[in-house]
């Protein structure tokens, strides 16, 4: 079993590295965890995270 961490600033960018991920190495994925943040300043500043468990 193994793990990888995605993070990006948009959730479509996020999905895209997912599926990218899963149809180029041909995974049996386990689960996904998924997270967002947002950071306030001076702007919205948004992480979207997944963690996915695969074998």
């Amino acid at each position: 079993m193994k793990v990888k961490v995605f993070d990006e600033g948009h959730e479509k960018d996020l999905e895209d590295a997912i599926n990218k991920f899963i149809l180029e190495e041909d995974v049996e994925v386990i689960d996904i965890k998924f997270s967002t943040a947002v950071a306030v300043s001076e702007e919205q500043i948004y992480c979207f995270s997944a963690l996915i468990v695969y074998r």
